[in-house]
Order: structure tokens, then sequence, then C-alpha cells
């Protein structure tokens, strides 16, 4: 795997995309994304870093990657998404990078309204489900109910002020980037409000995009088992920070 300082100094964009058993739904998902780069004529990365799979996402991947130059692959034992996100988030060349679920349901045509709030002098821009003018399709009013309540204990614990933190799209200046993943220390669901809890306490500006944001039915998520994880993993953000592991 090339270093960030091996690639050339201007990749713009880096679309890191953590991938766990996605041989179906990637290379949908990265021809999407390809074909918005070319729309936009962007010097851009995408990085799947594919997290120890078993159906064969790797080698869909190393194919996508042979297709295409502007394809990175990174290949991870599976030990959590905040693992391959970070992992992909150190690796990449960008000036502004965008984590990207391989599963698109936010469509790359919506790239452009987070890295213009980046533009414009925010540090981190993360698409809200919640915010003013977003939109869900699809999902479940059981699943609804069960995130806002998740949302109303990150409020609470972690993150006063921000609507939606679980959204898997965002994007971060690179200087924000490598300080913020390399204090990340939690390897599961929970990185997302652990990376923008260190970020609030760090003094990093963070905006919120109304995205419009498609509900999937394969989704990985397990919603009562991993909600339960979570919330350990809310309390271990607070004593860690206790403890002065964020700095």
């Amino acid at each position: 795997m090339r270093s960030p300082a091996a690639q050339s100094a201007n990749i713009e964009l880096s679309v890191v995309i953590p991938a766990y058993n996605e041989a179906e739904r990637l290379p949908r998902t990265v021809a999407q994304l390809l074909a918005f780069l070319d729309a936009q004529r962007a010097s851009a990365e995408i990085l799947v870093v594919e997290n120890g799979s078993t159906d064969g996402t790797g080698e869909v991947a190393e194919q996508l990657a042979l297709n295409d130059e502007r394809v990175r692959v990174i290949h991870l034992a599976n030990r959590g998404k905040g693992l391959a996100v970070r992992t992909g988030m150190l690796a990449a060349a960008g000036r502004f990078l965008v984590e990207f679920d391989a599963d698109s349901s936010v469509g790359a045509d919506q790239i452009p309204g987070l890295v213009e709030v980046l533009e414009a002098g925010a540090d981190i821009a993360i698409g809200s489900r919640e915010a003013p003018g977003a939109k869900r399709i699809g999902e479940p009013l059981y699943r609804h109910l069960m995130g806002r309540a998740f949302n109303a204990l990150v409020r609470w614990l972690a993150l006063p002020g921000l609507n939606d933190s679980q959204c898997g799209f965002k994007a971060f200046r690179r200087e924000a980037a490598e300080d913020l993943f390399r204090r990340q220390v939690i390897d599961g669901w929970g990185f997302d409000v652990e990376v923008l809890y260190v970020a609030q306490r760090r003094g990093y500006t963070i905006r919120e995009v109304p995205v419009i944001w498609y509900y999937g039915a394969s989704s990985r998520v397990r919603p009562v088992h991993d909600a339960i994880a979570m919330v350990g993993e809310l309390l271990m953000i607070r004593r860690n920070a206790m403890r002065g592991v964020y700095g």
C-alpha cells in the first residue's frame, strides 16, 4: 500500500469506502462514484477498505482497481467499521476526505454539498437525515424511532447540538482528518461518535448538511445488538476522555 506522501499532491478528493461482505453492491457503488467524478472532472481517488470479507469482496475490489487506476484497495482482517474508516482516512491523499458507505444510501451526487461546506471554512461536514430539508426514503417507522432514541442518548452523553451523528456520509479537511483519526481508538460502530466528540473538544467546526437518504433492507446494522454495543462505546468515550486518552 502506498503512503499518502507517495500519491499525487494534486488529488482534490479522496472517497473512503469501508467494505465488509459487499461483493454484490460494491461494483454498482464504485461505478456510481466514477461516473460522478468523470462528470465533475475531479482529481480524485477511491479507497476501498476491504475488511476481512468472506463473500469475495476482496477479489471484486481488486478487479475494480485493475479496471480504473483511481481505485485503490486496502485489505484488513475484520475488526470493525471504525478501523476500516480510520485506515482509509489515514491512507488517503486528497485535500478533502469523504466517508462513503458501500450501500450508497446517500448518492454520490450529494458529495458537492459536503465539499462546499468545507470550502466555506468548516473543518467537518456531516450528512444529516434530521437537518431541515433532509429526506428519509423507505425507512420503516420502528427503525426511525429506534434511531432517534439512540441519537437522543448520543446528544446527552457526547454530542450536544448535533442532530444526526450516525449517517455514514461525512467529509473532512485533510488536516482535521489526520489529527482526529490518529486519536480514534474505537474500532466498532461507535467510532463516528468518538471522532466527532474529539472534534468538538479540540475546537473543530462541524456543520450538518441535509441529505436524501435511502433505507436499505440489507443494511449491515443489527438494530438491537449494535445499539447495545454502541451504548457501551459511548460510555467508553466518556471514560477515555476522563483518562486523557484524547489529549
